[in-house]
């Protein structure tokens, strides 16, 4: 048996206002929950399919110096 992870993040989502969108993305990195990083996950590759390359690239800044503070 074999569970759509992706299918399954985009489908609760799917709809959801942009205030929406935020507390789920709060509540699951306030959660700390292992559980929930593939969700991000889902969430990020979303964001990353429908940037541009300076939205991209900003991504890679923040991200890079997120990791350099960590």
């Amino acid at each position: 048996m074999s569970f759509n992870l992706r299918g399954a993040v985009l489908a609760n989502v799917s709809g959801n206002s942009q205030q929406e969108l935020k507390a789920t993305i709060v509540d699951a990195i306030s959660s700390g929950e292992e559980k929930m990083l593939p969700g991000l996950g889902v969430l990020f590759e979303v964001i990353w399919q429908h940037a541009d390359a300076t939205e991209k690239q900003e991504m890679l800044s923040t991200l890079e110096n997120g990791l350099k503070k960590g």
